[in-house]
């Protein structure tokens, strides 16, 4: 496979299945936001991720992962992600290309496609207090639960040290 081909879920499933973290996976129609998702909770326990793919004034791309209904103060979270200057939305084109996925599956699994490190994950305390969190698997159509913990080690073992972080107020 070329460098540049994004992964697949099943790529992803053949490498959490290697690093012994057990994951279930759910499919489903494809859903873009988290109020299309809504209807999915009582069939997928745990906690359910919204994700902010920005980046910084210099131009440094981070992924922001809180719980669904969480709210970011964009004027703000850069003081706490270390950030330059405000915040922005990344293009689809730098989401494509860093994480392998388009916008309505973004995912903190797509740190598995960002093998320059060209990305900073960010995962907010609240959300990684749950025993359980559910994230797309590269593609909207499915949601993937993984323990909050495994999450952490599925992130190490791609090359990526993510930032776990109060993001929300």
């Amino acid at each position: 496979m070329p460098e540049n081909t994004p992964k697949t879920k099943d790529d992803l499933f053949t490498f959490l299945d290697g690093l012994g973290i057990a994951h279930k996976t759910v499919d489903h129609p494809p859903v873009f936001t988290v109020a299309e998702s809504v209807a999915l909770r009582e069939e997928i326990p745990g906690g359910h991720t919204k994700n902010l793919f920005i980046k910084d004034k210099k131009d440094r791309y981070f992924l922001l992962t809180v719980e669904e209904n969480a709210e970011v103060d964009l004027k703000q979270v850069h003081t706490i992600i270390g950030g330059s200057g405000r915040v922005s939305f990344g293009r689809a084109e730098r989401l494509m290309e860093y994480l392998g996925v388009i916008p309505g599956a973004v995912t903190a699994f797509g740190a598995i496609n960002d093998t320059a490190g060209n990305v900073t994950f960010v995962l907010d305390a609240d959300l990684m207090a749950e025993e359980t969190v559910n994230c797309h698997p590269l593609a909207n159509d499915a949601t993937t639960s993984i323990a909050s913990g495994d999450l952490v080690r599925f992130m190490e073992a791609t090359g990526h040290k993510p930032l776990v972080l109060k993001l929300t107020s």
